[in-house]
């Protein structure tokens, strides 16, 4: 038998993207296929480099080939990506998708989660920014070693001023407090915090980035909003603690993505501090704030739940030390952040295919 293209991709036809419910072929994920007698070479073309499913979807790539065209076939797969993008993107067209980071409720470690999750992004091959929109309490300039470090700017061809965003851990950052002294308060009303927000989106060279992550305040206030209505955001993830405290505020801010005039699609709730393990005793897990409080909000508001974090010293060290815990791996909150970084991204791919 005669392998073609046509065998293979009527054999791929078989193999359905689960999250998007339609066939590789159709999905357009398959690409550069290539035959030399039983050798078959062809791309994967993920929607996200931090797809969970991509090991799946290969092993069902292989199966399908084997048994729709030959059983002694010599396949080889290489995977790539393009991220997918919302349709309307009339605003920060380089910019794939705005992942805006949220909580209800100060001191549920938004941040942290925010920072870790544009460090895993990052390593799984993607293109990544972070905003620091806490402009009363900026914390990326602590967490990624920058503390007194200065923006430059840059001039373009039409005369204009940019702000060239820095680099640091393969993400490019921009906050409030390389701007300010960190020992002095921002003592700024509604409309002067948010005109200083939009300015770090529309002042800034961004250049290309597949995922623009944005650390929000604590509540539901003038920037939440501000930036909800000004730019084509992609989704929100949802912060919390186990604590009905924290629960109470937490379905407040999710309820305001709900409301109308704001209306961005909620990614999914993330538990931090779910657990906590004992640097002595690594298999042991102890729920001292409650357990399933995040998974049952997730499911009170009809939205994914994306994972819990567990709670060590290393995570907090890490951060205060200007190393977010991310970037090791082989250890619990960096196989829970690859985790939840995937679960994002999938829910990200998933509404922009919709």
């Amino acid at each position: 038998m005669i392998i073609t293209e046509e065998n293979i991709l009527a054999a791929l036809r078989n193999v359905e993207d689960p999250d998007l419910k339609k066939d590789l072929v159709t999905l357009n994920m398959i690409k550069d296929v290539k035959i030399n007698d039983k050798n078959i070479a062809f791309t994967l073309e993920l929607t996200t480099p931090a797809c969970p499913l991509k090991d799946m979807l290969k092993n069902a790539c292989v199966n399908a080939i084997k048994h729709f065209v030959a059983a002694d076939a010599i396949i080889d797969i290489n995977i790539t990506s393009r991220v997918s993008k919302p349709v309307d993107t009339s605003q920060l067209k380089a910019i794939k998708n705005i992942i805006l980071v949220s909580s209800g409720k100060g001191g549920v470690g938004k941040s942290t989660v925010a920072s870790n999750l544009a460090i895993t992004l990052a390593k799984n091959g993607a293109k990544v920014g972070l905003i620091d929109a806490d402009i009363y309490g900026p914390s990326v300039p602590t967490m990624f070693n920058l503390v007194g470090a200065k923006p430059s700017a840059k001039e373009t061809e039409d005369g204009k001023t940019l702000i060239e965003p820095i680099e640091q851990y393969g993400i490019k950052l921009l906050s409030l407090g390389f701007f300010a002294d960190p020992d002095q308060p921002v003592p700024w009303r509604g409309p002067m915090a948010s005109n200083a927000i939009k300015q770090l989106f529309n002042d800034a060279d961004w250049g290309a980035l597949d995922y623009l992550l944005v650390d929000l305040p604590p509540g539901t206030g003038d920037i939440h909003i501000t930036i909800c209505q000004t730019f084509p955001i992609a989704g929100a993830v949802i912060v919390t603690t186990p604590q009905q405290v924290a629960l109470a505020d937490t379905r407040k801010g999710l309820a305001m993505f709900k409301m109308p005039g704001i209306d961005i699609p909620v990614l999914g709730v993330i538990e931090n501090m779910a657990y906590f393990i004992p640097e002595e005793l690594p298999e042991n897990k102890y729920y001292i704030f409650g357990k399933d409080g995040g998974k049952m909000l997730a499911e009170q508001f009809d939205v994914p739940f994306l994972g819990e974090i567990p709670l060590v010293q290393g995570i907090s060290t890490s951060g205060d030390n200007g190393r977010p815990i991310s970037l090791e791996d082989n250890n619990p909150q960096s196989f829970a952040f690859n985790e939840i970084a995937g679960k994002v991204a999938q829910q990200i791919s998933i509404n922009n295919i919709k």
